[in-house]
């Protein structure tokens, strides 16, 4: 296919719908099991190529420099991996919130990655790009597959799932953002979860390891844990602040949003087995990811 020198590309949020922790390597990096859940809630990247190699960000989200912003690096990562004498200007369209657990900067980085892949013509695989990306992110390689996921090892270990499309969740984010690293680095994290199985998750529905921390050091993300858990089971997604509930129809999700307290922000987000970024690639003629 002939080179095009702008498009816009998806970038979708994830749930944990369970996440476990059953290990500890020598390096620091913790063991997961978890389920990721990709949802409808979506940031928009808009991609442009540029002749002269330079890799620029013309919007963003605030306060987060251009050197900082994942887009920007995982840009220059493909850029260093492939050689390409390509550069890009990146804006990115913000929905998904900062420090929520929900994946969104390391959807933001995927989706340069696959982007670009595409759009500089570098003709990398699915498994490479995920390679160069899992240096950004743990999370990144999931939404570089683009399907709901099993995960294991430190999330990288993917077995695609059907969770099904007629599930509705609503988010909630508190208005606060978790950083990942205090979580983790908490000495009274559960560190030694039983293993289960995908099975065992559908049987028992699983629970998040890292919602006792992050209630107990973020009094609001608690706050809204309670307020969501009197409507509906609630729960904590990732290490961020946001909680969210799932439901059978929309309209019963979005009944409980309309009652949401004015000072947290929601949303009413369809479950995805599959990422809309794969249908954006399938209109660059790649049949299969």
């Amino acid at each position: 296919m002939a080179a095009v020198t702008a498009a816009t590309w998806s970038s979708p949020a994830k749930l944990n719908l369970m996440l476990h922790i059953v290990g500890r390597r020598a390096d620091g990096y913790h063991q997961l099991q978890t389920v990721f859940q990709l949802i409808d809630l979506c940031d928009r990247l808009e991609i442009g190529v540029r002749e002269d190699g330079v890799i620029t960000r013309p919007a963003g989200p605030p306060g987060v420099p251009e050197s900082e912003d994942l887009t920007v690096r995982a840009a220059m990562a493909l850029k260093v991996a492939t050689g390409t004498p390509l550069g890009a200007d990146i804006s990115v369209r913000k929905r998904i919130p900062l420090g929520g657990g929900l994946g969104g900067g390391s959807s933001n980085a995927a989706t340069t990655l696959v982007a670009l892949n595409q759009m500089w013509q570098t003709g990398l695989t699915s498994e490479q790009i995920a390679a160069i990306g899992g240096k950004l992110g743990a999370d990144l390689p999931v939404f570089v597959a683009g399907r709901s996921a099993w995960g294991e090892g430190i999330g990288e270990e993917l077995t695609p799932v059907t969770l099904g499309a007629d599930s509705w969740f609503l988010v909630i984010f508190p208005g606060l953002a978790v950083p990942t690293a205090s979580v983790f680095q908490a000495p009274e994290l559960t560190r030694n979860s039983p293993p289960t199985t995908m099975r065992g998750f559908l049987e028992t529905g699983g629970r998040n390891d890292c919602e006792t921390v992050v209630r107990a050091r973020f009094p609001a993300v608690g706050e809204a844990l309670d307020w969501l858990g009197r409507h509906a089971p609630a729960r904590l997604t990732g290490t961020g602040s946001c909680v969210f509930a799932k439901f059978a129809r929309a309209v019963d999700a979005e009944r409980v949003a309309a009652r949401v307290p004015d000072v947290w922000r929601a949303w009413v987000a369809r479950g995805l087995d599959e990422s809309p970024l794969l249908e954006e690639l399938g209109r660059w003629g790649v049949a299969k990811w």
